[in-house]
């Protein structure tokens, strides 16, 4: 049983309401609310929305809901009018038909809306009607601008002159040399423009160098470039004969003991909610929210021309928006159901984009295995998870976020960096990026992501420890040298909150809940396990630490508060910095068997490779969520063993064996 979007019965998985106050908006709701905030007297003709998303409850009235509950769906607003660059957020209510509040932005002190769609096409059209734009253009020798591709990205807060307040973008521009031709193998280096989005009009040109455009063509979907493809793969078909075990409710999604509720936010993209696990016939809430909040690409580069890249692909592009349709067999493979994905455009009409989010069981190797020397024993178990995945395109790169449920009570995250690396004029001996293809360069960057994790560990009262490796030395009570322990401190307060991974001492966070003990005496808990790579590099007192000061932390542990939903702060475009994670902390409540949320800092720093050119094969990363005392014992043993089909018979040498990984 493959679930494709059109084979689904009416309204599954499209964002029909079921009556929870967590159930995605509706079409029906996103034009409700337009018709709201128009007789409030919101919108004009020039108004457009920035933002439009579920205003979602505090965790105390979502968990007090009882299905037939009466539910008040609210919902934020972001509204910039495109003629004078006024910026409001408005909350409303669609059930009541009220405007609830409008708060008006000072865009030099509290930062712009996010970067809509019809700017990247706007910014196309006003560099191109620039003569100073075109002049440069012609310095370079390219005369037919049709095959220019100017490059809309975010103007970030530099303190120079005349921007504070200004609706900005900078634009970097790449040549096609035909219409099908990928331009990012040829950069335009050099030439930077600044245009204010308000006025429609570039403010500032910088022409710094003349560089030479890479000539070489990078077409990796052109069969003359690629060459033949290999004959040598044969075929994987991937079968459920008897369906997936998986059910889906609506928006509720439930899998051997997990269940969990799916929604898409058009910043976040995928969020789960109400994550939990059955355990002893109790239903045992693990997540009450999990998101990725927020990511920033800064870029190494520190000439006059780039200096400024940096990109918060969610708070400044709004990473649900770009998501992709997803293709059965290319981006998902098995037996699949979709879910479509229901967003506000700018004029705060309803876009669907069909098959959003994926939904599937894969085999994952041996769960459990041993061969026993006495008994002769021997039991094999295979692992499989539940993976519930989108893909979203910003520019040049596209992300896969995958959420991994397993069988043991594992939750996993990881983000699959994939597309076209971001390119530049190559220079020799440039140490800020890697020559990739003859005179072009791919610069050094970051990717960067905060994972947002309301935590519910067997209730809303937890605590977290930092827990590290420790090696004794040779003493009396370890005359050999061979001790080692661990040790355990207890995190009391925000300012305690904020920490670093360290590979070195094997460093975790056990994320406990001090009212629950498991049978043997401890406090019932999740073990949070970093990759532990680098965190960002930028100086201390640069534009990008400011603005993203989360990515300087690996963790942050802060009191639950529903108004506290990003760690860079609510409006992120060009917002001067120390927003979100700097403000919650300074309050320095106490965390320890509170209602807390954990902000997770994770990426990659990325020195591109020649490998990765013309298109980028995955590179991964995440983190891991590890029951640490959470159950009594382990939680798998009740999986079946797999059936004849799937595993060998006994040879002369031993027991039957399952094979794979």
């Amino acid at each position: 049983m493959t679930l494709l979007s059109d084979d689904r019965p009416a309204g599954s998985g499209a964002g029909v309401t079921d009556g929870h106050p967590l159930a995605r908006l509706t079409a029906d709701e996103i034009r409700a609310t337009r018709a709201l905030l128009d007789r409030h007297g919101l919108l004009g003709p020039t108004t457009r929305f920035a933002l439009l998303a579920l205003e979602e409850p505090a965790k105390d009235v979502v968990l007090a809901y009882r299905p037939g509950d009466p539910v008040d769906r609210r919902v934020r607003a972001v509204l910039l009018d495109v003629a004078t660059g006024v910026a409001r957020t408005v909350l409303a209510s669609v059930t009541s038909g009220t405007v609830d509040s409008v708060r008006e932005h000072d865009a030099a002190r509290d930062g712009q809306p996010p970067i809509m769609l019809e700017e990247f096409v706007a910014v196309d059209e006003i560099v191109k009607a620039d003569p100073g734009w075109r002049a440069a253009m012609e310095r370079r020798g390219i005369t037919e601008l049709d095959l220019v591709r100017p490059c809309p990205l975010s103007a970030g807060d530099f303190d120079l002159p005349g921007e504070r307040g200004r609706r900005l973008l900078r634009v970097l521009s790449f040549l096609a040399h035909r219409p099908e031709d990928h331009c990012w193998a040829h950069p335009i280096d050099g030439v930077v423009a600044y245009v204010d989005l308000i006025e429609r009009r570039v403010v500032e040109l910088i022409d710094h160098e003349l560089l030479p455009v890479p000539a070489e063509e990078g077409n990796f979907d052109d069969p003359a470039y690629v060459g033949p493809a290999r004959t040598s793969l044969k075929p994987i078909e991937i079968t459920q004969p008897e369906g997936p075990s998986f059910s889906v409710d609506g928006d509720v999604v439930r899998w051997e003991n997990w269940s969990f509720r799916v929604g898409f936010d058009p910043r976040e993209g995928l969020v789960l909610h109400q994550l939990g696990i059955t355990d002893g016939g109790r239903e045992r809430p693990v997540l009450y929210r999990a998101s990725v909040a927020e990511m920033v690409v800064p870029y190494a580069d520190p000439s006059p021309v780039r200096f400024w890249q940096n990109y918060f692909d969610a708070g400044e592009y709004l990473l649900g928006q770009q998501v992709n349709s997803l293709v059965l067999g290319c981006d998902c493979l098995g037996e699949i159901y979709y879910f479509d994905a229901i967003l506000a455009d700018g004029a705060g009409e309803p876009r669907e984009v069909r098959n959003a989010i994926c939904l599937h069981e894969e085999d994952h190797g041996v769960l459990w295995k041993h061969t026993d020397l006495f008994t002769e024993s021997a039991e094999t178990r295979r692992q499989r998870r539940l993976v519930i995945s989108y893909f979203a395109t910003v520019g040049n790169y596209d992300y896969g976020f995958y959420w991994y449920l397993y069988l043991d009570g594992t939750i996993q995250l990881e983000v699959k960096a994939t597309g076209v690396l971001f390119t530049s004029a190559y220079q020799q001996g440039s140490g800020y990026a890697t020559e990739v293809a003859p005179g072009l360069g791919a610069p050094y960057h970051q990717h960067l992501f905060s994972a947002r994790l309301d935590v519910t560990v067997d209730g809303t009262r937890n605590a977290v420890d930092e827990v590290d490796v420790r090696a004794l030395p040779v003493g009396p009570e370890n005359p050999y040298g061979n001790a080692f322990t661990r040790v355990a401190t207890r995190l009391s307060s925000e300012s305690d909150g904020a920490r670093d991974a360290d590979a070195s001492v094997g460093r975790t966070w056990r994320i406990s809940n001090p009212e629950r003990l498991g049978r043997l005496g401890r406090p019932v808990g999740y073990q949070l396990r970093p990759e532990g790579q680098t965190v960002l590099l930028a100086a201390p007192d640069s534009s990008v630490a400011r603005r993203a000061a989360f990515a300087t932390r690996s963790l942050w542990v802060t009191r639950y508060d529903p108004e506290q939903r990003y760690p860079a702060g609510d409006l992120v475009n060009q917002h001067p910095g120390h927003a979100g994670l700097p403000e919650y902390v300074a309050a320095d409540r106490p965390i320890d068997g509170e209602d807390i949320v954990l902000w997770h800092t994770f990426g990659t720093t990325h020195f591109p490779r020649p490998e990765e050119w013309p298109v980028m094969p995955v590179d991964r990363c995440g983190f891991t969520l590890r029951p640490d005392g959470f159950f009594d014992r382990n939680p798998a043993l009740d999986v079946p063993a797999s059936t004849a089909t799937h595993c060998g018979t006994p040879g002369d040498g031993g027991p039957a064996t399952c094979h794979g990984g």
